[in-house]
């Protein structure tokens, strides 16, 4: 799937509108956003002229094809390359738990199958839940049953959420909760649909998956994996 991305957005909070006006422009009607805070140092700030503000954490799933044009009207219409403006990037996604929640996501974007991303081959992943608010408890207890550890929560707001009962057969409020969840990729699509099945529905989920190439901190699934080995 690496036609498809998770584009991240990180700007001052007061340019979130003309950010989402552009991505707007360009078919990404479905986002998520958070709040955050620079780390700058203030001498650093005083020599760029800036001054320390809070942070838009902006999440979309794009396109190939959505990400070329996007990228240029950063740099063109939004100047984002000048300091204190934001950074973009893009991460590649392994997969969308369901084609309705794929097609509400890039429902005003072209989409063109390629190859899978080089990255399929990797030990972990990282699942994002997307969900309504006050349902992290069901989500949790339904990727338990699959064998998930622990996760952690993410308050949001969403933006384009006024479609989504035509594809996902439920409505989705503003106010949102991302769940991240780390598993072995050997476990990831038996979560992935534990969630979709097992969560309220009323929570509205939507499932993706990230690769995660690399990490540090979990010592309990690797000593888990191991086991096997040792025994032989």
């Amino acid at each position: 799937m690496s036609s498809l991305f998770l584009m991240i957005t990180i700007t001052d909070r007061r340019s979130t509108d003309g950010f989402l006006q552009l991505y707007k422009s360009h078919g990404v009607t479905v986002s998520m956003r958070t709040v955050g805070s620079g780390t700058a140092v203030q001498e650093t700030l005083s020599t760029l002229g800036l001054e320390k503000t809070e942070k838009a954490v902006l999440l979309a799933v794009v396109t190939a094809e959505s990400w070329q044009k996007i990228q240029k009207d950063l740099r063109r219409k939004m100047q984002i390359g000048v300091p204190g403006t934001g950074i973009a990037f893009i991460v590649p996604l392994s997969s969308i738990g369901g084609k309705r929640a794929l097609m509400f996501l890039t429902e005003h974007q072209p989409l063109t199958w390629k190859e899978e991303s080089t990255l399929k081959d990797t030990r972990y992943e990282l699942l994002l839940v997307v969900a309504n608010q006050g349902y992290t408890g069901s989500i949790m207890d339904a990727a338990r049953t699959a064998g998930a550890g622990g996760g952690t929560v993410i308050h949001a707001k969403g933006t384009g959420m006024e479609g989504a009962a035509a594809f996902l057969g439920v409505e989705l409020v503003n106010e949102k909760e991302l769940v991240l969840i780390v598993s072995r990729t050997s476990q990831k699509n038996t979560i992935m649909k534990a969630i979709m099945e097992g969560a309220n529905p009323k929570a509205g989920t939507i499932v993706f998956s990230l690769p995660v190439t690399d990490t540090a901190g979990l010592r309990l699934m690797e000593e888990d994996e191991a086991q096997p080995e040792a025994a032989l």
